[in-house]
């Protein structure tokens, strides 16, 4: 019998598209840098943070290069140790902060109200005030790299206390830092929430929502969820190193463990508020390039509960050797392994959507098929690393390094520019460049691979990460990894230059730029108007 397929709202009433300023009463924007300054328009917000998330993609790949450039060969031979430190910390802090975060917060932003048939966000002053928070935080963090002692040097996780003890003074701006982006980070939520319960065409229910909305309403409760335990561990932090207090030192009678605990659980759902709209993404792409419904829609969004809901269970994985009770060990060994059921599901639906299909490979289906495969390929790892007595071994090696890596440079990352290939027809009006999105697919692709697949065996072989030298036996692997990251680095340029030229002219865009695509987005013109959905769409449910 076949599946039942999900309603798909279809359009019965098209909203007035506006594109002047002028229409419908409202004020020609301010020309300039003021305009930018000021603006509360979802689509120039949305573009602002995309914009920022591309300069921090490449100044956080920088500081990779620097630590691949060092391990290139055994020997000290780049920089000093502690530099190389500096290194590995920022680059973490700013991929996953600065990068990630705020690349999907631009998709949600632009994307979100086209789907939902929405005039703008919720609350389109705050939309304003949390981006450019973000701004002055970043700066603010990449300040420290110029004060005394140079900036953060004790890896993205900030474990205390060699995060509180042992830091440099500038540790007290990177605390400063991330409480600004953390702020920037519960705003964003608060609107994206608001916007989607409240602000949805008359007609659309939840279930008639595209997954990437979905995706990100459960991701928007995740971070108002975990954003304030981060606030609290890194004031604690602050107390710590300013104020006498010892929550973390155990010279004090505080304990280090405690960190790892309230960190993590920040941390292991923060992993997942990187990889839940890329799932979003994914389902919007791979059913229009499938020409097929996309395959189990309801399962889908249970999956994603589920996946949020058991994110909060499985922090402590990442502490099978600080010496916990082994009963501790078998319930979060088993638990996180619980986790690859509803992943298990999605990628099942994924490949289901795609079985018969009349597929055709434009780059946005490449990055989304690569997306599939080498995302899997992580969550296989992941799911070696959940096995207790295995992580004993694994723990604190490079093999850690490939997994988490395998599951953000070809999942997340692999699925933002499949966004902003799939997208950027309805952003700008005019197709990319195919064959230059196609040459930075493949020169990714094996990029990618040449990098990060090496450090698996480094890691089993028993190389520790965060070291800036190692024993002979290591060469050729990080040999690999080097040349392989060098070679990824330098093909992003040719993503650059792809969505430039795609900014400045090409082939036109219709209304509907792919022929397999079914969202509300793809009935407004292309390029979008600054002003959509002044009167809202009204949405009936086709028959089956």
């Amino acid at each position: 019998m076949a599946p039942k397929l999900p309603p798909q709202p279809s359009l019965q009433h098209s909203s007035t598209a506006v594109a002047d300023g002028q229409a419908h009463g409202h004020s020609a924007p301010p020309k300039g840098i003021l305009r930018w300054l000021l603006t509360t328009n979802h689509k120039e917000i949305g573009s602002l943070y995309l914009i920022f998330s591309l300069t921090m993609f490449f100044i956080g790949g920088i500081f990779a290069l620097v630590v691949r450039a060092e391990l290139f060969q055994p020997g000290l031979q780049m920089v000093e140790p502690e530099f190389f430190n500096q290194m590995t910390t920022m680059h973490g802090l700013i991929m996953v902060f600065a990068a990630v975060m705020p690349a999907f917060t631009g998709l949600a932003n632009w994307m979100i109200p086209l789907q939902i048939g929405a005039p703008d966000m919720a609350l389109p002053r705050l939309n304003n005030f949390s981006f450019w928070l973000l701004p002055v935080a970043f700066t603010l963090l990449l300040s420290t790299l110029l004060m005394p002692g140079g900036g953060p040097n004790f890896g993205w996780t900030f474990y205390a206390p060699l995060s509180t003890n042992y830091a440099p003074p500038s540790t007290t701006f990177f605390i400063l830092a991330l409480h600004i982006a953390g702020i920037s980070s519960i705003l964003g939520a608060i609107n994206i929430v608001a916007t989607i319960l409240n602000m949805r065409a008359p007609g659309m229910r939840l279930m008639d929502m595209p997954l990437f909305v979905w995706t990100w309403l459960i991701t928007a409760f995740l971070l108002i969820a975990v954003m304030p335990v981060l606030a609290a561990v890194i004031t604690m932090m602050l107390m710590d190193i300013n104020f006498g207090t010892s929550f973390f030192d155990a010279a004090g009678g505080g304990d280090p463990v405690l960190f790892q605990h309230l960190f993590w659980t920040f941390g292991h759902p923060e992993v997942y508020i990187m990889i839940l709209p890329a799932f979003g993404i994914v389902s919007a792409i791979i059913p229009t390039f499938a020409r097929k419904p996309l395959f189990g829609y309801a399962s889908m969004v249970y999956a994603t509960a589920a996946i949020a809901l058991l994110s909060f269970l499985v922090w402590a994985h990442h502490m099978f050797l600080v010496g916990m009770p082994l009963v501790a060990e078998l319930f979060f060994m088993y638990a996180t392994m619980l986790i690859a059921v509803p992943t298990g599901v999605k990628v099942f639906n994924w490949v289901t959507t795609l079985f018969r299909g009349s597929i055709s490979f434009e780059s946005p289906m490449l990055f989304a098929l690569a997306f599939v495969v080498l995302f899997t390929i992580g969550g296989f790892s992941g799911l070696m690393l959940a096995i207790a007595p295995a992580d004993f071994q694994y723990h604190d090696t490079y093999f850690v390094v490939a997994h988490f890596h395998y599951v953000l440079v070809p999942g997340a990352i692999f699925a933002i520019m499949a966004g902003v290939y799939y997208w950027l027809p309805k952003w700008t009006g005019h197709y990319p460049n195919e064959r230059l999105a196609q040459w930075h697919f493949w020169f990714s692709i094996i990029g990618v691979n040449l990098t990060f697949f090496p450090m698996h065996f480094a890691g089993l072989a028993g190389m520790p990460r965060r070291i800036p030298d190692y024993a002979l036996q290591f060469a050729d692997f990080n040999l690999l990894s080097s040349i392989g990251a060098f070679f990824f680095g330098a093909s992003q340029l040719l993503f650059v230059l792809g969505v430039i030229l795609c900014v400045r002219g090409g082939k036109k865009a219709p209304a509907k730029a792919w022929e397999g695509a079914m969202d509300l987005e793809w009935t407004v013109p292309s390029p979008a108007p600054l002003h959509t959905f002044e009167t809202p769409p009204v949405l009936h449910r086709a028959s089956h």
